[in-house]
């Protein structure tokens, strides 16, 4: 019997739960797809009729998961005129530190990324990653001009310096917290640095 769309939907959606679920216990590199298989309840042979390669599960699995949602901030749709910018922006990456703190889900993905060690089979996910990180930059970085061209960054920082400053932050922050086991409040301390760095932009 013909497997309807229902049913494929189904196994491809265990094969991604059952994929990032060894990614985060054993890496990327050490999980195989006969041991995904065996997760989620289903033959070899199902993998390949969804995924042609590890490599390409592992992309999906972020494609699955939207990734803006494992990126520093979730700005792509952020708007704002000139006086509001550097708050806009302040507060999107205040939220998104609490978002971090309180999703678990987001916290396996960002895990799973910090520790591979990306090789041939793997680099697409990272190459999605790198574009994905420039645009939001670049985003990021048109917000405070904005800013800038108002008066209100003060002469010390530039977009450029500024939106860089803050990626830094937030990465370094992020990657502190759950590399080490999560020590200390993020949404609270994390969210207290970025208020100062901000601070520290306004004229």
């Amino acid at each position: 019997m013909r497997r309807t769309k229902a049913e494929a939907a189904e196994t491809r959606a265990s094969i991604l739960v059952a994929a990032e679920q060894l990614f985060f216990e054993k890496g990327v590199a050490n999980s195989s797809l006969d041991e995904i298989a065996t997760v989620a309840g289903v033959t070899r042979g199902a993998i390949y009729w969804h995924f042609a390669n590890k490599g390409e599960l592992f992309l999906d699995l972020y494609n699955a998961a939207q990734l803006p949602r494992v990126n520093m901030a979730d700005v792509a749709d952020l708007d704002c005129d000139e006086r509001h910018a550097l708050a806009a922006v302040e507060t999107a990456a205040c939220d998104w530190l609490e978002t971090l703190a309180s999703d678990v889900h987001r916290q396996r993905l960002i895990s799973i990324l910090l520790r591979t060690n990306f090789t041939e089979e793997t680099q697409p996910v990272l190459d999605a990653l790198e574009k994905l990180e420039e645009e939001h930059a670049s985003h990021i970085e048109n917000i405070l001009t904005k800013a800038a061209r108002n008066g209100r960054l003060t002469p010390g920082w530039t977009p450029r310096t500024s939106c860089r400053a803050v990626k830094w932050l937030i990465k370094g922050v992020c990657w502190e917290w759950l590399l080490f086991g999560q020590k200390f409040d993020l949404a609270k301390e994390g969210g207290d640095s970025v208020r100062n760095l901000f601070a520290s932009f306004r004229a």
